[in-house]
């Protein structure tokens, strides 16, 4: 009885913790110039710099230049790799004269 308690706290209590803990870690270690982010104070801005060995970022906040650790990062809104995926995506589309997914379900909608 007593081991089925444990089991249960494990799977609902550490094991979620866990998971997110290493998402997070990911999360922080895929950063990069250009990626467009949010504080925990709620501060957006985007990576001018990084410096990993001291555990600081440079954020570019319209043009205010100012320094956190990367522990600070709570989000990252849109990465460069995944803005530049969306423009090959986008410009494929209008090579091949073939409407986007977001352009498909805009029409859909109408």
């Amino acid at each position: 009885m007593f081991a089925a308690l444990i089991a249960l706290m494990y799977f609902m209590m550490i094991r979620p913790q866990k998971k997110q803990q290493q998402q997070r870690q990911q999360m922080l270690g895929n950063l990069k110039k250009g990626d467009e982010v949010i504080t925990l104070g709620r501060l957006h801005g985007v990576i001018d710099s990084l410096d990993m060995a001291n555990h600081t970022v440079v954020l570019d906040c319209d043009g205010i230049y100012l320094t956190f650790e990367t522990s600070a990062i709570m989000q990252v809104k849109n990465s460069a790799a995944g803005k530049a995926a969306d423009k090959s995506v986008n410009e494929k589309a209008k090579e091949t004269n073939q409407p986007t997914d977001d352009q498909k379900k805009e029409n859909s909608e109408k």
